[in-house]
This record gives structure tokens, C-alpha cells and sequence, in this order.
């Protein structure tokens, strides 16, 4: 796995501010989509690994935009249990012992999933939304609008490709209202979010979330925050491996 170079990797990355020259800085750069229940667990998992590491102030997490499904229509209310019962060819009992697989791993650190809400939505919208998040208040503002939009998808049933409903959410997480306006009218931080997921190509990321720590170390699936914690823990130390991968 190539995470170097000057390719599609240094355009995504260099989108963020680096603080990774500080000794004991570790920036942490996760591929993730906003309707994937496991990038959910992982934020979570991640949170709670950076909060028990030695330096929690000194890591630093931007996330970038990956889509499981770039062609998912626009708010067709259909329900995430309907789709995957029609995909996997099975009935909703069968569809929902698929979709409660995260939704039971993620109670235990405190991610609630209603898997009966669920709406199908496509998430490129979302993810420019979470990218202003990032040029407008840093990492920290774009962790809240992602946080934000992951309750409204999960939990809270939102369709959060309805322009009206990202608007508000927007704005609730601290987002600008005109500017999430502004973005939401035009075509506004597409590149941005175009440029993370032909980065994740040229990595040779199949399935998120992906984290990349320093760009040194990798690790994918939504792993306990213990194993996340021997990612940073491996950054820290100057490690260049890849870790395991799978939740």
C-alpha cells in the first residue's frame, strides 16, 4: 500500500492544516462515509482511543469523503431495511439481522442505531457539508457536523440528502446558515470531496472506515479502541506498517 507520493493522497490531505512536524503530533486521516454504519462505530472507537492515548491533545483526526454508493438516488424515502432485503434477496427479518450487526457492537460505546428509521440516502451532499465544516472551523467543526449528520441518519431517521434537512442540520451543528446555503445551491467543495475519493483510489482503499496515521501506519474496519490505540501508538513510535484489517 502506497500512502506517499504526489498524487490525488497530497491533495486530500494538504486540505487540512498539519501539525505533524510537533514531536508528538498525530494527525489521523479517516476515509469514511455518513450512511456507513460501521464509519459511525469507528468515529466513536476513535474518540474514545485518542481520549486514553498518552497525548490526546497532540492528535489531530480530518476525515475524508468516500462514497459506498455514488449512485443511490436522492430521497426516494425508501427504507435501508427494503434495500437490503432487495439486495440480499432475503425478507425485512432477514434484512434487519443484517442491519443490527453494528447497531448491537456500537451500544456498548454508546452509538444508538434504530435500524427501523433508516432512510437510503445518497451522501455526496452531506459529505461537501462536512468538508465546509472543515475549511469554515477546522477539525473540530467538521467532527460535529459529521457527528450530527451520523445521529440524524441513524437515529433520528433524517433523509439527509434532502436539501432542506441538510440545511438545518447544518446549521445545528454550527455550520453558517448562508454559507451552508450558498454551498448547498452550487457546486461547491465537489472537487474537495472528489479529490478524497481519488485518493482513497490511489491507496487502494476497498471499504471504510480507513484510518492513516502520519501517513506511516493504516488500519482498516472499526476495531476496538484498543487496537485503534496501538495505531497511535505506532505513529508516535514512527512505525510504517499497515495493520490488520476488518472490524
Amino acid at each position: 500500500m502506497n500512502v506517499g507520493g504526489r498524487t490525488n493522497l497530497d491533495v486530500a490531505m494538504n486540505q487540512a492544516t498539519s501539525n505533524a512536524a510537533t514531536s508528538n503530533a498525530v494527525e489521523i486521516d479517516v476515509w469514511a462515509d455518513v450512511v456507513c454504519p460501521w464509519c459511525y462505530l469507528g468515529k466513536r472507537r476513535l474518540e474514545l482511543a485518542i481520549a486514553e492515548s498518552a497525548h490526546p491533545a497532540e492528535v489531530t483526526v480530518t476525515y475524508h469523503a468516500y462514497e459506498l454508493d455514488p449512485k443511490a438516488a436522492h430521497s426516494t424515502g425508501e427504507t435501508v431495511l427494503a434495500w437490503l432485503a432487495q439486495r440480499y434477496r432475503t425478507d425485512l427479518d432477514g434484512a434487519r439481522e443484517i442491519a443490527e450487526r453494528p447497531a448491537v457492537m456500537g451500544r456498548p460505546d454508546g452509538v444508538h442505531i434504530d435500524v427501523d428509521k433508516q432512510l437510503r440516502a445518497n451522501s455526496f451532499d452531506a459529505h461537501r457539508l462536512v468538508a465546509l465544516g472543515l475549511a469554515q472551523g477546522g477539525p473540530a467543526l467538521q467532527a460535529a457536523v459529521l457527528e450530527r449528520f451520523y445521529s440524524a441518519h441513524f437515529s433520528e431517521g433524517k433523509a439527509i440528502d434532502d436539501i432542506e434537512t441538510l440545511q438545518r442540520l447544518g446549521a445545528e451543528a454550527g455550520l453558517d446558515g448562508r454559507r451552508v446555503s450558498a454551498v448547498l445551491a452550487g457546486d461547491e467543495f465537489a472537487d474537495h470531496v472528489r479529490a478524497d475519493e481519488a485518493a482513497a483510489t490511489d491507496i487502494g482503499i476497498t471499504g471504510v472506515p480507513f484510518f492513516i496515521a502520519n501517513r506511516r501506519v493504516a488500519l482498516s474496519g472499526a476495531h476496538t479502541p484498543e487496537v485503534i490505540g496501538q495505531l497511535i501508538e505506532s505513529a508516535l513510535n514512527g512505525d510504517h506498517e499497515s495493520m490488520s484489517a476488518g472490524a
